[in-house]
């Protein structure tokens, strides 16, 4: 059974910095792309960033862009997003979520994309 668990949230000063992890579990992470999704209340849910099954492919939204670089070690089962310059907007529940198996080496910010999901973890920008 595929499980995904979201850690690392937590309230940080705009400016501050973040590191989100997402421990994967009942799957091999290799064959799997990565994304990251979040949702603020009274908001739709927003893709945020993604990594193909083989690391190659990154995308961004376009709002975090140059911010927020996503990683995975698959040795550790685990994918993280560095966040920083944390700005109040980007406040909202984040959700990791996998897409596979799957070979491709570019992946899109799509929730539809993705079938299994995590449980989310809250990050909080406030001064």
């Amino acid at each position: 059974q595929l499980q995904l668990v979201e850690s690392g949230g937590g309230l940080v000063q705009p400016g501050g910095s973040l590191r989100l992890s997402c421990a994967v579990s009942g799957f091999t992470l290799d064959y799997y792309a990565i994304g990251w999704f979040r949702q603020a209340p009274g908001k739709e849910r927003e893709g945020v960033s993604c990594i193909s099954s083989n690391g190659g492919g990154t995308n961004y939204a376009d709002s975090v862009k140059g911010r927020f670089t996503i990683s995975r070690d698959n040795a550790k089962n685990t994918v993280y997003l560095q966040m920083n310059s944390l700005k109040p907007e980007d406040t909202a529940v984040y959700y990791c979520a996998a897409d596979g198996p799957t070979i491709a080496t570019m992946c899109k910010v799509d929730y539809r994309g993705f079938g299994s999901w995590g449980q989310g973890t809250q990050v909080a920008v406030s001064s």
